[in-house]
């Protein structure tokens, strides 16, 4: 009972946290650990969302149990490197003008004045390392900002010699059963990493950072988990054939054009649309194994009874819905994220609806761990929704896709509004799956409005060139002329 109340009081006593974040009224002098567990490109396919039907993931769901699951957390952005630089700053990409593939971080005079989270952590006295993918890879961003940066093992590789699918396009873009052992595999070498790491007793509180690249493409997974996915069984997502005739052409084509991926045609053609559902099933559980190498590990570690875990994803992905096969989109499938947050005094097994944002990782992070916040963050902590679940939360998710293109997410409803002035908005109570736009319906006028207003009044400009984000941007502004 008493450690129950210590718990309670730990996790109310962070939100009062004041200015002095050397001894904060109430709060214990111990800093509590931190763990991140970043998965690339898993959408809501695991147990605890219901993503699909057939997911296996009982490790995630475990961690579901212990901890408090956000069921309508959405990314700042459906791609890799502006969402990752978003979390890490709890700035929006329309504030540092990185919306695309490129440029990194320290492009954007405004995203350097705020100190990204393992820097910040680690001036507040802890060990601050991580593996793998946290920050996006290129520019080699992981090394540059994670202090004891643990390595990458591999990224996406090994590869094999030739592709796997019959699809001809990029590399990458591929899956199957890899022929390798798994302890080739970069996921399990991270996760051995970190098992590591967490049998190391250090005198300093540590904030760990454990990122996962499955089920990003690549889709390669060994033998045993495409074994629980029997071929002959698989269900498809919801589709409906028609969906995208009350979608301006401009929507449909900003997430399309000159991006590499399977066309949609092409994968019923040739069959393929199973055996892509398949293997990132395959690479869901796969991770999902990994995931629970880590826990085990803290469970037994000297971190257990003060460490709060956050398990994330950086975007959505689509399998087949709205003719997709990719994320890059500004629909449920692309935005959504897994947001699982556990440890010391958090509800365990409950789940908010409230919209939240992964810019809001990082001031709850310094809420938990008693530290001041900072007034430059756009994101906010979610200590009240941690605390109960009918805490007034007045606040919207908004994500973006390249200047004058966004979705504002409320509890019930979302707004899309694209660079063109085309508009979608759906009714998620009646419409699970998007497929009804209801952006011409005058009952739900005030409501668009509302969303409406969510919009940013200012837009940072585009920075770095070149990438597929900025090749199709530009591609669907050329329609408009």
């Amino acid at each position: 009972m008493k450690l129950k109340v210590y718990a309670f009081l730990f996790l109310w006593t962070s939100l009062l946290a004041c200015s002095s974040p050397e001894n904060p009224p109430g709060v214990p002098s111990e800093k509590p650990n931190i763990l991140l567990i970043a998965i690339d490109d898993l959408n809501d396919w695991i147990g605890v969302l219901g993503g699909h039907p057939q997911a296996q993931t009982p490790n995630i769901d475990r961690l579901a149990a212990r901890g408090l699951t956000f069921t309508n957390a959405h990314c700042q952005s459906p791609v890799c490197n502006p969402s990752r630089a978003s979390m890490m700053t709890s700035l929006y990409p329309a504030t540092t003008g990185i919306y695309f593939l490129n440029p990194p971080i320290e492009a954007s005079e405004v995203a350097l004045r705020n100190k990204v989270m393992p820097r910040r952590f680690s001036e507040e006295g802890y060990y601050v390392t991580a593996a793998g993918k946290l920050f996006h890879n290129a520019y080699q961003q992981n090394e540059t900002y994670i202090p004891n940066y643990g390595g990458s093992f591999g990224g996406f590789g090994p590869l094999p010699e030739e592709k796997l699918s019959p699809y001809p396009g990029l590399y990458l873009w591929d899956w199957g059963v890899y022929p390798a052992q798994e302890a080739d595999m970069p996921d399990h070498q991270i996760a051995e990493w970190a098992v590591n790491q967490l049998e190391t007793k250090r005198d300093t509180p540590l904030w760990m950072g454990v990122g996962f690249y499955r089920p990003h493409v690549p889709q390669y997974a060994p033998q045993k988990w495409f074994d629980l996915y029997p071929l002959d069984s698989i269900e498809l997502p919801a589709y409906l054939a028609d969906d995208l005739t009350d979608i301006s052409e401009y929507g449909k084509n900003i997430t399309r054009l000159e991006h590499v991926h399977p066309d949609f045609g092409w994968v019923v053609k040739n069959d393929q649309w199973k055996p892509l559902v398949q293997s990132y099933l395959a690479c869901v559980s796969f991770v999902d194994e990994q995931v629970g190498k880590v826990l085990e590990a803290l469970e037994k570690s000297a971190y257990a009874e003060n460490t709060f875990m956050v398990l994330y994803s950086d975007h959505g992905f689509h399998l087949g819905q709205k003719d997709r096969f990719a994320k890059r989109s500004l629909w449920e499938d692309g935005t959504r994220i897994p947001l699982i947050i556990a440890g010391p005094g958090i509800p365990q097994g409950e789940k908010r609806n409230q919209p939240v944002q992964l810019l809001d990782i990082y001031p709850t992070l310094l809420a938990l761990a008693g530290l001041e916040a900072d007034s430059l963050h756009e994101g906010r902590s979610l200590i009240p929704l941690l605390q109960k679940s009918d805490v007034d939360w007045p606040y919207y998710a908004r994500t973006s896709f390249g200047p004058g293109n966004y979705a504002i997410i409320s509890e019930q409803f979302r707004y899309i509004h694209y660079q063109d002035g085309t508009e979608e908005f759906y009714d998620r109570s009646n419409d699970l799956y998007e497929w009804h736009n209801l952006i011409q319906r005058e009952d739900y006028a005030i409501l668009i409005d509302q969303h409406r207003a969510q919009l940013p009044e200012r837009e940072h400009p585009i920075l770095g060139e070149g990438s597929t984000g900025h090749k199709s941007y530009a591609a669907s502004e050329a329609l408009l002329h």
